[in-house]
């Protein structure tokens, strides 16, 4: 039987409607979730549209009803992780580039964020100049479920949200909506899910800047801007430990739920994004905290919990991953340095 990925120039298709050019991730089995020939592509084709006077903007989308993308392919991490390859390394290099071609990218690049966006999918949207979330729009950076770290400029990204945002969702991975992702500087305008054909259409004919306007509206109540006092006390604490006893010791439901949230993640995991999200408030560009990011992702290969956790969420689906070490108070300064430290193979660069 043929499958969706036989035949990888599927996987994401490429069209041009008048000024328009149109990236479409067309895995919609797989929630759209990035592959390496899938990134490689989509960079080629930005980099030729670059030069193409008759492109005026780029919009990309995913195929089906359920999200835009939903990451990177794990389970390939998981089997390259197991294998002590350097395949993911491979992808990452690549994939970071793509990040920091969209976020300069010199044309409007619009994108519709429906639906679930998380991990990889962040990354290709999120860094973009126009960014349109729906009333469907999860939008998340999973990792330390995982076992993982927010990558694809994750850090960046949830390193500027107002206030300690960006760490609540960071550490927690929690998934928000529209208004959230619009608080949280991840989105710019909400459009209703079934106008959006609509949107697409008039983009064909005119700037993202004069036809949005028609089409965003207000989106449905968030819940982070009446969370911001206990979220800016709770995770301005030093380490993951005072993190979670403020949140215990609150007194709301909501700071009790996230404390739980956290201590079920990997501990390593945990106090590895602390740091980098710390480490990339004080780095001057998307580049440098790629660079990080890059180190960390790598170095997280060798990781236990990298493996472990994909494989409780994603192989077995037991959901009871067994990290290693357990507990928050076993993980050292050392364990975390380690995810910063140079690579042998070479820090990520760009040409």
């Amino acid at each position: 039987m043929k499958t969706e990925d036989d035949n990888a120039d599927d996987t994401v298709l490429f069209h041009v409607e008048g000024r328009t050019a149109v990236v479409t991730l067309n895995r919609p089995r797989a929630l759209n979730a990035l592959t390496h020939p899938m990134v490689l592509r989509i960079d080629e084709a930005l980099g030729a549209w670059e030069e193409d006077p008759a492109v005026h903007q780029v919009l990309i989308r995913g195929a089906g009803e359920r999200g835009l993308c939903a990451g990177g392919d794990i389970r390939a991490i998981h089997d390259d992780a197991k294998a002590g390859t350097t395949a993911s390394a491979e992808f990452w290099r690549d994939e970071y580039r793509l990040n920091a071609r969209i976020a300069r990218y010199p044309k409007p690049y619009v994108a519709l964020m429906d639906g679930i966006v998380m991990g990889g999918g962040v990354g290709v949207s999120a860094h973009g100049g126009v960014r349109v979330v729906t009333e469907r729009s999860r939008v998340a950076m999973p990792e330390t479920g995982i076992g993982f770290v927010p990558d694809v400029g994750g850090t960046w990204l949830l390193g500027r949200a107002p206030g300690r945002l960006g760490t609540h969702l960071a550490l927690t991975g929690a998934a928000v909506g529209a208004a959230d992702a619009l608080l949280c500087g991840l989105a710019d305008h909400f459009v209703p899910a079934g106008r959006l054909p609509e949107l697409t259409a008039a983009l064909a004919g005119a700037p993202a800047h004069e036809v949005l306007p028609r089409y965003a509206a207000t989106p449905p109540p968030g819940e982070l801007a009446a969370r911001r006092p206990w979220i800016d006390h709770c995770y301005a604490a030093g380490t993951v430990e005072e993190i979670v006893e403020r949140l215990l010791a609150d007194g709301d439901p909501a700071a009790k739920e996230a404390a739980e949230t956290i201590l079920a993640k990997s501990p390593t995991a945990l106090k590895v994004t602390l740091a980098a999200l710390r480490r990339a408030a004080a780095l001057g560009s998307l580049e440098e905290v790629l660079v990080q990011e890059f180190r960390v992702s790598c170095n997280a290969l060798a990781s236990p919990d990298l493996v472990e956790g994909i494989r409780a969420q994603v192989v077995d689906k037991d959901r009871d991953p067994r990290w290693s070490p357990p507990a928050l108070a076993d993980v050292t300064d050392a364990d975390v340095e380690g995810h910063f430290a140079p690579l042998a193979g070479g820090d990520l660069s760009f040409g």
